[in-house]
């Protein structure tokens, strides 16, 4: 067979075989792109399903009315809480848990705001004046809502003598806080004797007042019903607490900074003792939001969950 007769040959044989292989690449390149589709959908997909479970966990845990941590956060926050002070105890040469106090704070004062301005608004300014006590404690600080008008603050690291005085800033700032205003004219001037609304604050601490978190409660609820008794616009001190602190007697009301010149308004909570402990000493951090929950996004966030401790919470009249 000559050679142009044998290269022709082998032109019709290698025909089918080159299509295949164009084929086959085709079909290649094809299922690549689909693939690299996919994978991009896929990443959409697992990009919104993680937004919306970040979404869940803070709805989970903020309180729709306030935007500040909810009931069930601040028991989770406790209880771990807790744990790390009893962790402590055994890892520290048994010097004892680390300090922690509870805080129980009920504002006085909103059945008027209600008759006046109606629950949707007397709502936002319970909001407002929340994000207002967020920004009075220390980051590492965790304030929320535990009923009706009731907060609760948990305060790591600290003792009676540096709870007492978040107690007392808490206090003077819910009497002179300044309250929305939406009259369309000239804003009236704050009344001289505060806002109308007031404050009654107890505290408890561990390990004197006991070192789990319904005893806690407890004792935070009974010094907050000693407060309200003397009048409110006050706080107390578990009395375990107030004889082992070197601050004042328990019985002794806040001291009202709103009633002194303005160069006498208190500045950022400090221990007011340079021989407590670090714990005492650390309250002098500059204070900032809570968390993302209750900071620079006021609408903006866990533990298997337990039986909530039973403390008397009174009628909730916003919700």
């Amino acid at each position: 067979m000559s050679t142009p007769l044998l290269v022709q040959a082998l032109a019709a044989l290698s025909a089918p075989a080159v299509a295949g292989a164009t084929v086959l690449g085709l079909r290649v390149r094809r299922e690549r792109a689909e693939a690299a589709a996919g994978a991009q959908r896929q990443g959409a997909r697992i990009a919104e399903l993680e937004e919306r479970c970040a979404e869940l966990e803070r709805t989970a845990s903020c309180d729709p009315l306030t935007g500040v941590w909810n009931y069930r956060h601040l028991q989770l926050t406790l209880d771990r809480e807790i744990e790390r002070a009893r962790r402590a105890e055994h890892s520290e040469q048994g010097e004892g848990p680390r300090p922690l106090a509870v805080l129980m704070l009920a504002i006085a004062g909103f059945d008027t705001v209600v008759a006046e301005h109606g629950r949707a608004r007397a709502g936002a300014i319970l909001r407002d004046l929340a994000q207002r006590l967020a920004m009075e404690i220390r980051r590492a600080d965790t304030l929320g809502r535990y009923g009706g008008e009731e907060f609760l603050v948990v305060l790591p690291d600290t003792g009676a003598e540096g709870a007492a005085q978040v107690a007392e800033r808490l206090v003077w700032s819910v009497r002179r806080h300044l309250l929305l205003d939406w009259s369309s004219g000239t804003r009236e001037p704050r009344p001289a004797h505060g806002n109308g609304l007031t404050a009654a604050a107890g505290v408890a601490v561990l390990p004197e007042d006991g070192t789990h978190a319904a005893v806690l409660l407890r004792a935070a609820d009974t010094a907050l019903a000693e407060a309200r008794a003397a009048g409110g616009d006050c706080w107390r001190i578990s009395p375990r607490a107030a004889g082992r602190s070197a601050a004042g007697p328990a019985d002794q009301p806040a001291e009202r900074p709103g009633d002194h010149p303005a160069a006498a308004l208190p500045g950022p909570v400090t221990s007011g003792t340079d021989h407590g402990p670090t714990a005492e000493r650390d309250r002098s951090e500059k204070p900032g939001s809570l968390s993302p929950c209750a900071g620079g996004d006021p609408l903006a966030q866990p533990v298997p969950s337990h039986t909530p401790a039973s403390v008397a919470v009174p009628r909730d009249v916003l919700s």
